[in-house]
């Protein structure tokens, strides 16, 4: 299972890479795996705040549409345009071309209470 060493994950299979006072939200491998073919993704809008473990944006998959949580509060400031025309990034590149959101920060040691790689990789066994 490919679980990158540089990012934190939620329990509900989130994950946020830190980029100064600002992290880069997707979902991981495991995530997309299990919703297989992503058909549409509805993020939050540039300026929305986020809630840690609240909704913050919605995946539709052939098989249901899921919520997507914010693994930290802040404000959202770039949503991954390049998902409008090709949502399928998110299962072809989830940790890469198919993040979902970027979000300023409002306390940034909230990352430290995310799952390690290590801790993650025993969740999903």
């Amino acid at each position: 299972m490919n679980v990158p060493d540089n990012l934190k994950y939620t329990e509900t299979h989130e994950w946020i890479r830190l980029e100064g006072d600002a992290g880069i939200v997707g979902i991981t491998d495991h995530a997309q795996n299990e919703l297989t073919d992503i058909v549409y993704v509805d993020p939050p809008k540039v300026g929305a705040k986020v809630t840690a473990g609240q909704p913050a944006a919605v995946v539709e998959s052939v098989k249901a549409a899921s919520d997507i949580y914010s693994p930290v509060d802040g404000e959202v400031i770039e949503v991954n345009a390049a998902l409008a025309a090709d949502p399928a990034l998110v299962n072809t590149s989830p940790f890469a071309d198919g993040w979902l959101f970027k979000v300023r920060l409002t306390d940034p040691s909230q990352v430290g209470a995310l799952k390690s790689p290590e801790d993650y990789r025993t969740q999903i066994g």
